[in-house]
């Protein structure tokens, strides 16, 4: 589990503090503790059991490099679009507005209306970051409604008073009808003084708070809040993600962990009905089993691996098996070599060979064939278990009475391919079964059974 906590309920957006009170489950869904009570300690995810995690004893301090989890976009980023986006909207404003004086035969020079679009327009860039932050930190919420509806009223009110502060020091700030000018609200350009004249800035307030509420705080607010929703459905979409494909890996290793022991008991069973009758075969069979027991602890966790290495493994378990059976068990191997580096699922081969040793081979009394074929065809590969025993005593059940091997095969193909794949059992006219296996062509690449686990 990661050291680094996230630092927003996933439920309902609040911020978690490093040294605050959290509850976490297994897959590290992270809740406050009001959100984790009416979960009643269940993960509404997941499933898994929230459990309180200790408070730390100093807070984290972060450090430089990505942003953190919760952060939506870094604050630098924020600073440099708002100043960059509201200068090409003061352009764009001034070659509008130049243009329909011109067409009106206004006298405005371009100069003055350049001055008073970025007077109007970019004193928004130095207060747009933190009403961005602000709709990030408090997003809405039903059960916060209405204080966070203060909040914004207020700070819309100050977004507003920021504006015609910042206007003010500019000298495009107020028309001086005396000067048939604009000038400065907080600069006498006659006496060479700073003034505070309340009821300049009291007119600049009541004509401009709507439209800079309305106009640009508001678009400010539900574009941060679409950020944030869209910042956080990618979260659980990939959290989704990950629990998914967690889940996928528990089930194939539970799947798998069900062969293995079904393959060892089987074998020593064999071992042991050996030793009242050929001492020295069974101890060839203990020692061919201790090879292929290094080699599946070599591979345990490994899902996908070479068809040559399964080969490998099935070619070891037939060695015991021929110790057992001697002149009654013959095997054919027809392996086509550009299929030698396709990518299977491990532990594939074995559970279907070993079916048809003990449901075909093995009840005959002389003279059994089993034979092993692997080709590719188109986009799949194609591999093929053949025996000559009795067959299936109802082929309608299509192999049902094969056991655990056959149904965990089956199961692991669905799991890896989905509907990409097939599993066909049927008996032959010639007699035996045939079992018929299509999985997607893939080559096997360096670190597929490395990340396969």
């Amino acid at each position: 589990m990661q050291l680094d906590m996230k630092t927003r309920c996933e439920k309902c957006g609040d911020t978690l503090t490093a040294d605050g009170e959290v509850y976490i489950c297994s897959y590290e869904c992270t809740f406050c503790p009001p959100c984790a009570s009416d979960a009643q300690g269940g993960c509404p995810h997941c499933g898994g059991e929230l459990i309180r995690r200790p408070r730390r004893a100093t807070p984290l301090v972060a450090a430089d490099g990505p942003a953190p989890e919760g952060s939506v976009v870094r604050p630098s980023v924020v600073w440099g679009l708002s100043f960059s986006v509201w200068t090409l909207v003061a352009f764009a404003a001034t070659g509008s507005i130049y243009e329909l004086y011109r067409s009106t035969g206004g006298a405005m020079r371009f100069r003055d209306v350049l001055g008073l679009e970025f007077s109007q327009i970019l004193a928004y860039a130095p207060i747009t970051p933190p009403v961005f932050f602000l709709a990030i930190r408090y997003p809405f919420q039903r059960r916060k409604w209405l204080s966070y509806s203060l909040v914004y009223l207020a700070g819309g009110l100050l977004f507003s008073l920021g504006h015609i502060a910042l206007r003010g020091i500019t000298p495009y700030a107020v028309w001086d009808p005396k000067l048939y000018n604009w000038t400065w609200a907080i600069w006498n350009s006659q006496t060479h003084a700073f003034q505070f004249p309340w009821p300049v800035f009291r007119t600049l307030f009541l004509n401009n708070v709507v439209d800079d509420i309305t106009g640009t705080y508001a678009p400010i607010v539900l574009i941060a809040h679409a950020i944030s929703y869209y910042q956080k459905l990618r979260d659980r979409e990939h959290q989704t993600s990950q629990l998914e494909t967690q889940l996928t890996k528990a089930h194939l290793r539970a799947l798998k962990s069900q062969l293995q022991p079904h393959f060892l008991f089987n074998t020593l069973h064999s071992i042991s009905a050996l030793m009242h009758t050929d001492v020295r075969a069974a101890d060839r069979m203990m020692t061919r089993l201790s090879d292929l027991l290094r080699m599946s602890l070599e591979n345990d966790g490994v899902q996908v691996t070479r068809l040559s290495r399964e080969l490998e493994f099935v070619t070891g378990y037939l060695e015991i098996e021929k110790v057992r059976f001697g002149d009654r068990l013959g095997v054919t191997l027809e392996i086509a070599p550009e299929t030698l580096d396709a990518q299977v699922p491990h532990l594939l081969l074995q559970p279907l060979v070993e079916n048809a040793v003990r449901h075909g081979v093995a009840r005959l009394s002389a003279n059994g064939k089993l034979g092993i074929l692997a080709s590719h065809e188109g986009p799949s590969l194609h591999l093929v278990i053949r025996d000559n025993g009795p067959g299936l005593c109802d082929s309608g059940t299509s192999g049902a009475k094969a056991g655990l091997g056959l149904r965990a095969t089956r199961e692991r193909l669905q799991t890896l391919y989905g509907n990409h794949q097939s599993v066909d059992v049927r008996n032959l006219p010639e007699g035996g079964v045939e079992v018929s296996v299509r999985m997607p062509f893939h080559l096997v690449r360096d670190d597929d059974e490395r990340n396969s686990n």
